[in-house]
């Protein structure tokens, strides 16, 4: 293979590199995880922070956060290779797996989130509601919110049922890969 041929081969890696980490933007990911999972994804083996570092000129305390974050996302895990001293970090090959992890870490996250504000408004209210002086123009305000609580409540249990649809791979029995 002559060095012409290589030289195209690299920019087409470089392609999806750019391609991966414009993609990543869609799913709300920054560019800079987008562009080190296609980075990884290329390099078709694992890669230390070292490695990672020097790949895009990022310094390794910014690699670490990095890495970190995609991590907490899913979507890429910390490896053991035998005779390797330094951590090994890799990524999910299959597109859509890559997707279900990013789509339902997010999703997750805010259920989560939303869980805690319940608890706390529903209390609050009620106990506003149960004092003795409240008028009948506050009552009804009060009971305003706990209904919208309470829908705001089967919204995020919908969620939930949707991101457990994604992650136990119940969608491709609807949505098929090709």
């Amino acid at each position: 293979m002559t060095e012409e041929q290589k030289g195209k081969i690299n920019q087409m890696e470089d392609f999806f590199i750019d391609k991966i980490a414009d993609n990543m933007t869609t799913y709300g990911v920054s560019p800079t995880v987008g562009r080190v999972l296609g980075i990884i994804y290329m390099n078709r083996k694992p890669m230390t922070l070292n490695e990672l570092s020097e790949a895009t000129g990022m310094s390794k305390t910014r690699m670490s956060q990095v890495v970190r974050e995609m991590l907490d996302l899913n979507i890429a895990e910390k490896i053991f290779e035998k005779g390797v001293r330094r951590d090994l970090y890799t990524v999910e090959r299959d597109y859509y797996q890559t997707f279900v992890s990013l789509f339902t870490s997010n999703w997750q996250k805010v259920i989560n989130k939303n869980k805690m504000f319940d608890k706390k408004v529903k209390t609050e209210l009620v106990s506003i509601l149960e004092q003795a002086e409240i008028s009948e123009e506050d009552e009804i305000k009060i009971n305003h919110l706990l209904k919208e609580t309470k829908e705001w409540v089967d919204y995020y249990q919908w969620l939930a049922r949707l991101v457990d649809f994604f992650e136990s791979g119940e969608i491709f029995k609807h949505v098929p890969k090709t």
